[in-house]
């Protein structure tokens, strides 16, 4: 579990005398099963969480549960709630690095005296690798105007040539992947804007409109998800067996692997969202062959005959 999401779970049980499963999860924008997971967490971690299932069962925290968010600082407040995020992001994001005091404040759970601390033990760099410092709107000058509950007018330049003012309602800001990302509704419509493509913004006097029963980490999740399904294209591959490993760490989920075949081969399905994301199957030269849909193929034949006469 996430320590952000600890947080979120520990504070809706405390303030509750009794809630379900299915409530949690939406708070979280995260399904039932991992919720079930967390609070499996928490038990195992001693925290007094009481679990029935059935049709008059719920999710209740028994007195001496041990958060006590009264003490602890608006720093620390600030700290908790965005704990999914390392050092680095902190920074950008403008807000004060507390010590690891402010989670034991709040947790009255100990283990065994002759454990090391977990927080000892891992570090979190949600850099992606060879990232350099990123250009753009900073979140830190973003998010006193998103504080404010208000619509923006940005100026998004996703290229040259599509480059114009949009007038959207914030949810608030996602850091994914080392990118951070403006979370929003245009038009009604939930949309992921990269603060790299921000070229200007500006506050309205008018407050945001959400959808009703709209929220940051569900939006935010739903968008997310939609992009690592990869697309409605479904381009047929053949890509040879000792390719398979480095195909899969390329596309990632978007991939699925056939079973292997006598020639050395296998059969694969890479989904895409637009059909000239197969330019990343180049990257594999003669060992990737595309072979459906048509007019995939003849994009390939396209942009391989690119690259020869640029090098010919």
């Amino acid at each position: 579990m996430t320590p952000d999401r600890f947080f979120s779970l520990m504070l809706a049980l405390r303030t509750r005398p009794e809630t379900t499963v299915a409530a949690l999860a939406a708070e979280a924008g995260v399904s039932d099963r991992t919720v079930m997971r967390d609070l499996r967490w928490l038990q195992d971690a001693g925290f007094p969480v009481l679990v029935r299932r059935g049709r008059y069962g719920g999710v209740s925290m028994l007195p001496g549960g041990g958060l006590d968010t009264g003490r602890l600082t608006p720093p620390e407040r600030e700290h908790l709630a965005l704990t999914g995020l390392d050092g680095d992001q902190r920074r950008r994001l403008g807000v004060e690095q507390v010590s690891g005091r402010a989670l034991r404040k709040v947790t009255g759970a100990r283990g065994p005296d002759d454990l090391l601390p977990v927080g000892d033990l891992v570090v979190s760099d949600n850099r992606p690798w060879f990232g350099t410092e990123p250009e753009g709107v900073s979140p830190a000058a973003l998010i006193g105007d998103l504080r404010r509950g208000v619509r923006l007018k940005i100026r998004y330049e996703r290229s040259s040539e599509d480059a114009k003012w949009r007038t959207v309602d914030p949810y608030g800001l996602l850091a994914k992947a080392g990118r951070w990302y403006l979370v929003a509704d245009e038009e009604g419509r939930p949309r992921l804007f990269n603060l790299l493509k921000i070229a200007r913004w500006e506050p309205l006097r008018t407050a945001r409109r959400l959808r009703a029963g709209a929220g940051l980490a569900a939006v935010a999740g739903d968008l997310t998800a939609g992009w690592e399904s990869g697309g409605d294209l479904e381009v047929r591959l053949r890509i040879m067996e000792y390719q398979v490993e480095r195909s899969r760490r390329i596309f990632g989920s978007r991939l699925s692997i056939g079973e292997a075949q006598e020639d050395g081969w296998r059969e694969a399905v890479l989904r895409c969202r637009v059909l000239d994301e197969i330019r990343q199957v180049l990257a594999f030269v003669d060992t990737a062959e595309v072979t459906g849909p048509p007019e995939a193929v003849a994009r390939m034949k396209e942009l391989a005959r690119m690259v020869f006469d640029h090098y010919a």
